[in-house]
């Protein structure tokens, strides 16, 4: 597939084929629901320091995921906007069936 996308309607399925292996989307949504438990923390301790563990939590899992059971660079490296979006489809995905977990 083409390295250039026109939108992210065009990059999801490249996205999706970069996550075939089971054991990394589910790191994916792992990292992505600790992440939104980090900031549920940073809004109610107001405490800002808890976004960067979101963020760290979020690429870690995602990265593991790739780098030994994908095999693959993320995608974030090249796409890092449709990246990060394309993480928050898929695990809205994961959650309402439409990709097995």
């Amino acid at each position: 597939m083409s390295e250039g996308f026109a939108s992210f309607r065009e990059f999801y399925p490249f996205y999706l084929g970069e996550h075939r292996n089971r054991t990394c989307r589910r790191l994916h949504f792992t990292g992505t629901s600790f992440a939104i438990g980090f900031i549920v923390l940073a809004i109610k301790s107001g405490n800002a320091w808890w976004l960067l563990a979101a963020l760290l939590s979020g690429y870690a899992f995602a990265w593991i995921g790739h780098f030994f059971f994908e095999k693959n660079r993320p995608a974030t490296f090249k796409h890092p906007l449709y990246s990060f979006a394309g993480d928050w489809v898929m695990y809205r995905d994961i959650l309402i069936g439409r990709i097995p977990f």
